[in-house]
């Protein structure tokens, strides 16, 4: 009796070894990339009303089919618009296939999307509708253990293509006149080379009370920028901000300092008798030289484009991971209007460029905030009038871009759909 209570002692231990061991596993094979793609709060309490009801079949596009297989390189935007007639709507789909996916972010290639319409409302479902409505199971697959291997976090569908944004993450950045202008300089480069490339050391400097240095809490990563454009509403002219020019990176290794400079052989010459004494020598001491400054020593460690003399630094932001969920603003667009085309000289832009907007965090505009682009109308003369009126045609609806950057005053906007060539000037309205 005892032996059996010792057997049975060792075998429940084992067995709660092996659970818990089962069950670290668990947790250290839980996908890291899981937690990249938040849902936000306003997500959730959308996705449960529409899980819970389904959307009306008259928000569905026209051509919405009855199932889609994902293939790589969809987008959740590119679904959203295949299925809804407002891509922009894009927590209705997650909604609607939220009781078969967990994450509106971790759908893959190879799955298959089924439409459902029931009662007048639609939804979309990862099983068919014979699956679902006779309550079948899924059917039982048999499997040779073995170790299988699959990177998922590659697969898994963004919301848009993010190679379309991810360079303009870091780049843009728009700040006043004078915070460019204090901001430290690069001197020189090593060697007297006039252009610096990727690899090269230069040397930088700060303004006389706020020198490059290292220190505790200090930035050691730069951006190197070069001399601002202003960007100006179309609306008054006003100067809303400085778009610099970005360059590449930079990493400080030494910083800012100062040394003495070298004693040089003054000249001969007669001294006054009152400044000398008795044995020739001069009474006062000689006034020491100024202070020498030595430059911060900086590496360059990417470029866009050559670096060279006059460049700023301004210090490297920390990187934010930002839910880019495309959905209608909550307020009204007034005053809305295309200010600029980014890193371009040109007044027109196509689909996929990045423009800058002249609304920014002031006017409550977000990440993610789609709004849609008006084409205004030519002014002409009536023609067929005897009395010659001038007269403007309408403004016609071109397309829609989404934000993914903002600044106090300006923000930054991907062009996603247009019919024709925005321009500088056109109005912004709301989607709906």
């Amino acid at each position: 009796m005892p032996n059996q209570l010792n057997q049975a002692a060792v075998q429940f231990q084992r067995r709660r070894m092996t659970f818990s061991a089962l069950s670290l596993l668990g947790l250290m094979s839980t996908p890291s990339w899981a937690q990249r793609y938040p849902v936000t709060s306003e997500q959730k309490a959308t996705a449960e009303r529409v899980a819970q009801n389904g959307v009306p079949v008259s928000e569905l596009a026209a051509n919405a089919p009855d199932s889609y297989t994902v293939k790589p390189g969809d987008t959740l935007w590119g679904i959203s618009g295949l299925y809804l007639s407002k891509p922009w709507r894009w927590p209705e789909l997650w909604g609607m296939n939220r009781q078969d996916v967990s994450n509106p972010h971790l759908i893959y290639p190879g799955q298959t999307l089924y439409l459902i319409r029931q009662g007048g409302l639609a939804r979309l479902s990862l099983r068919s509708n014979n699956n679902s409505s006779d309550g079948g199971e899924i059917p039982t697959v048999k499997v040779v253990p073995r170790t299988r291997t699959e990177a998922l976090s590659a697969n898994a569908l963004p919301t848009l293509r993010i190679q379309l944004i991810e360079p303009f993450l870091a780049e843009p950045v728009v700040v006043d006149e004078r915070t460019l202008l204090e901001a430290p300089h690069i001197v020189a480069g090593q060697d007297d080379r006039v252009l610096i490339s990727r690899g090269d050391r230069a040397y930088a400097r700060g303004e006389a009370n706020t020198p490059l240095v290292i220190g505790p809490g200090l930035p050691r990563d730069f951006r190197v920028f070069r001399s601002a454009k202003p960007i100006k509403n179309p609306n008054n002219g006003e100067i809303l901000g400085y778009e610099a020019q970005y360059l590449g990176r930079a990493r400080l290794e030494r910083s800012e300092s100062t040394q003495d400079a070298p004693e040089a052989s003054p000249p001969l010459r007669p001294f006054p008798d009152s400044r000398v004494s008795d044995q020739g020598y001069p009474t006062e001491a000689p006034k020491p030289a100024p202070g020498e400054v030595v430059p911060a020593t900086i590496d360059i460690v990417s470029i866009k484009e050559e670096i060279r003399a006059g460049d700023r630094l301004l210090p490297e932001p920390p990187r934010q991971l930002v839910n880019y969920v495309p959905r209608a603003p909550e307020m009204p667009i007034t005053g809305g209007r295309i200010a600029s085309v980014y890193g371009s000289a040109v007044a027109n832009a196509a689909q996929n460029q990045v423009v800058a907007i002249n609304l920014g965090k002031r006017d409550g505009i977000e990440a993610g905030h789609v709004l849609a682009i008006l084409t205004e109308g030519a002014r002409m003369i009536d023609k067929t009038d005897d009395q010659r009126t001038r007269v403007k045609l309408p403004d016609e609806r071109n397309g829609l871009l989404m934000v993914f950057r903002t600044f106090d005053r300006v923000s930054y906007a991907l062009i996603l759909e247009i019919k024709q060539t925005v321009r500088v000037g056109d109005r912004l309205i709301h989607p709906l």
